[in-house]
C-alpha cells in the first residue's frame, strides 16, 4: 500500500511537471517576436556600373544600384516593419539624388515608415531625408541649410606661371569647356547659363521639395528662402524651426521607432542587405588564391535587359581609371559591351545608362554608331550627367529618360592644345622642327596656330557640330519629337540644361528613374510589364587579376588619402587630368569636366 501511494505520488508529480512544462512552452510561444527594422547607411559616392567581380571588392565600394535594390528589398520583406537611414556626407550629383529619393518615397507606398539619423547635417543629406517620416540629429550636430553655389575652377594662370598657353577653338557661345583654360572667370553666357540651372535647383530641387515634405508647417517659398537664407543651424534650432523632428543620438531611433509602432523590442537589422563576404585570411598564401579565382557567373536563358554603363569621360580605347581616381568611357569597352548585348539571344533590349560629361568626339561617335547598328531597342537612362558626348551617344536610343536634377545638353564642339613651349624654354629643353606642308605643325605641342591651321581646325569643328546637330534632330525624330532643326539650334550651342528644362525643351522624353527606363526596355522587348525582368549589367566589373594585369591600369592616389585638403586638391586638378588623357584627341564634346553645383 505504501508502495502504491509513492507510485501515486510520483505519477502526480511527474504530470504536474510536465503541465508546467508545457505551460511555460504556451506561455514563451505567446510571447511576441522583435520586430525587425532594416538599417542602410548612405555616406560618399555612389558610382555607376557593375560592381567588381569579387566580393571582397565590391563590398569595399557599393554601387548606385545596389543600394537602391537594398531599399527595394526592404520595401517587400514581410519581416522589415520599418527603415532607419543613417546618412553621413553623401557626395552625389542632383540625378542620383532624384534617384534616391523615389527609391524612397516607393518604400513609403509599402506602408513602411522611415527614420532618419543624419550625423552631419549637410544640403543633400537633408534633402535626402525629407523623404523620411521623422528626421533626428545628434544633439552635438547642425543643419547645414545654407543654400546653393557653382562652382568652376580656372587653369589660365597655372599654365601661364609655368609658361603654357592654351590655344582653343569652339563653335557655340555657350561652350564653355574651353573656359577654364582661356579664362580666369566666367564669360557673360556661361554666367548666364549657370544662373539659369542654379534657379531651378534652387527653387524646385530645395524650395519646392521642402515646401512639400514639411507641408505641416504651412510654409510659403518666401518663408523656406529666409529661413535658407539665416542658415546653418544647430539641431536645437533646426527643431525648433521644424526643419527635424528629433535631437539624439542613433541608439534614440530605436527608441523613437518602439512608440512609433506600439512595441517593447525591436531587431534592428545592421547594414540590411549588404553582400556579405567571406574573410580572407592574408598570412594563408593559400588563401590568397581566392582573390585570382574566376568569378562565379550564372547563366540561364531567361530573357534579359542588358543594362550598359557609360560612365566618365569618353575616350578612344578601353575603359580606366586615372592616377587621380577619375573614370574614363573607353569606346573599344563600350563596342564591345553593345555587341555582347546584341549577340545574346537572351537579352531582348538595352537600357543605356549615362553618367558622363563627355569627351572625345571620335569615341563617342564610333560608340553612337555600334548602337545605331544594334537592332534591339534601345532606352537611354541619363544620371548626374549626360552632357556632350553623354548626349551625344543617347541619340541612338528610342526614347531619353532623365531625372529633375540631370545636366545635360551641352550640344556644341571644341577642339584645341596647349602650348608647352614656353614651359620646354624655363626647363631648358629646346626642339628644331623640319616640316613638309603648311598645316603639319597644327598639332605641335610647342607652336600655337598658325593662321592656315587656324582655319583647317575651324573646318573640323563647324563639319562636327553640324553632324551633332543633324544627328540629334534624327534621334529626337525618332523619338516622336517634333523638334525642328532652327529651335535645336536655339537649344544647342554648348548651352547645358536641367533634365527638368530639357524635357520642357524636347532634348528628352520623359523624366524619370533608371528603373523606369527598364520598364520601357522591357515593354519594347517583349517582356511581362508587371515584373522585375532579369538584368545583364555591362560591361563587366573587373576582378582583382584583371585589375592587376591591364596593360594601362593605374592606382588611384586619391582612394588612400583622407589627409585635410588632399582630397581638396585632387577635385581641384581633375579637370587637368580629362585634358591630359585626352590630349591627343583634335575635337572634344566635353561639358566643363570640374562643374560643381552643390
Amino acid at each position: 500500500m505504501k508502495s502504491l501511494i509513492i507510485f501515486s505520488v510520483t505519477v502526480a508529480c511527474f504530470f504536474n511537471a510536465q503541465n508546467l512544462i508545457l505551460a511555460q512552452d504556451k506561455k514563451a510561444e505567446e510571447k511576441p517576436k522583435p520586430v525587425a527594422i532594416a538599417h542602410i547607411r548612405i555616406s560618399g559616392s555612389l558610382e555607376e556600373g557593375a560592381a567588381p567581380a569579387e566580393p571582397l571588392f565590391s563590398s569595399l565600394k557599393e554601387t548606385l544600384k545596389s543600394k537602391l535594390d537594398r531599399i527595394k528589398k526592404a520595401s517587400t520583406d514581410a519581416n522589415v516593419k520599418g527603415l532607419i537611414l543613417e546618412i553621413d556626407g553623401i557626395d552625389v550629383g542632383w540625378g542620383k539624388l532624384d534617384e534616391l529619393t523615389e527609391a524612397l518615397n516607393n518604400f513609403k507606398k509599402s506602408g513602411k515608415k522611415i527614420y532618419t539619423y543624419l550625423e552631419s547635417g549637410e544640403m543633400k543629406d537633408y534633402l535626402i531625408a525629407l523623404s523620411s517620416n521623422k528626421i533626428m540629429l545628434p544633439e552635438s550636430g547642425w543643419l547645414m541649410l545654407t543654400g546653393l553655389r557653382a562652382e568652376v575652377t580656372f587653369y589660365k594662370e597655372m599654365l601661364e606661371k609655368i609658361g603654357a598657353q592654351a590655344d582653343f577653338l569652339k563653335v557655340g557661345d555657350f561652350k564653355s569647356a574651353i573656359e577654364p583654360y582661356t579664362r580666369t572667370t566666367m564669360s557673360e553666357s556661361s554666367r548666364k547659363q549657370m544662373e539659369s540651372m542654379l534657379d531651378d535647383f534652387y527653387e524646385k530641387s530645395i524650395v519646392a521639395r521642402i515646401q512639400m515634405e514639411r507641408e505641416a508647417k504651412k510654409w510659403a517659398p518666401e518663408d523656406i528662402r529666409k529661413i535658407i537664407d539665416n542658415g546653418p543651424y544647430t539641431a536645437k534650432k533646426a527643431k525648433e524651426l521644424g526643419l527635424v523632428d528629433l535631437v539624439g543620438y542613433f541608439p534614440a531611433v530605436t527608441e523613437a521607432f518602439k512608440k512609433e509602432l506600439k512595441v517593447d523590442d525591436i531587431t534592428l537589422l545592421k547594414n540590411y542587405g549588404k553582400d556579405k563576404i567571406d574573410d580572407i585570411d592574408l598570412s594563408n598564401p593559400f588563401a590568397l588564391l581566392k582573390l585570382f579565382a574566376a568569378p562565379k557567373i550564372s547563366s540561364n536563358s531567361k530573357p534579359k535587359i542588358a543594362v550598359i554603363y557609360a560612365s566618365g569621360t569618353i575616350n578612344t580605347g578601353k575603359s580606366e581609371q586615372s592616377l587621380l581616381g577619375s573614370e574614363s568611357c573607353g569606346s573599344t569597352s563600350m563596342i564591345q559591351a553593345i555587341k555582347q548585348a546584341e549577340n545574346d539571344k537572351n537579352v531582348k533590349a538595352i537600357v543605356l545608362r549615362v553618367d558622363s560629361p563627355g569627351g572625345s568626339a571620335l569615341a563617342s561617335d564610333l560608340i553612337w554608331a555600334e548602337l545605331m547598328r544594334c537592332k534591339k531597342p534601345i532606352i537611354a537612362s541619363m544620371s548626374d550627367v549626360a552632357a556632350s558626348g553623354g548626349y551625344y551617344i543617347c541619340m541612338a536610343a528610342s526614347k531619353i529618360y532623365a531625372e529633375p536634377g540631370t545636366i545635360t545638353g551641352s550640344i556644341g564642339v571644341f577642339g584645341g592644345k596647349i602650348n608647352m613651349g614656353g614651359t620646354y624654354a624655363k626647363l631648358g629643353i629646346t626642339s628644331e622642327v623640319i616640316t613638309r606642308g603648311a598645316n603639319a605643325n597644327l598639332f605641335s605641342s610647342t607652336n600655337s596656330f598658325s593662321k592656315s591651321e587656324r582655319e583647317a581646325m575651324t573646318k573640323l569643328i563647324d563639319d562636327c557640330y553640324d553632324q551633332f546637330l543633324t544627328k540629334a534632330l534624327t534621334g529626337r525624330e525618332k523619338a516622336g519629337s517634333k523638334l525642328d532643326r532652327k529651335t535645336l539650334e536655339g537649344l544647342a550651342g554648348g548651352r547645358v540644361w536641367t533634365g527638368r528644362q530639357a524635357k520642357e525643351n524636347g532634348l528628352i522624353d520623359e523624366l524619370g528613374t533608371m528603373q523606369d527606363a527598364i520598364k520601357m526596355a522591357a515593354k519594347l522587348g517583349g517582356l511581362a510589364v508587371d515584373t522585375d525582368p532579369e538584368l545583364l549589367l555591362l560591361p563587366k566589373g573587373k576582378s582583382f587579376l584583371d585589375s592587376l594585369l591591364e596593360p594601362k591600369t593605374q592606382l588611384s592616389l586619391k582612394s588612400g588619402l583622407d589627409i585635410s585638403g588632399i582630397s581638396s586638391l585632387f577635385n581641384e586638378v581633375k579637370g587637368l587630368d580629362t585634358f591630359l588623357r585626352m590630349r591627343n584627341e583634335p575635337l572634344w564634346l566635353m561639358l566643363p569636366y570640374n562643374l560643381k553645383v552643390k
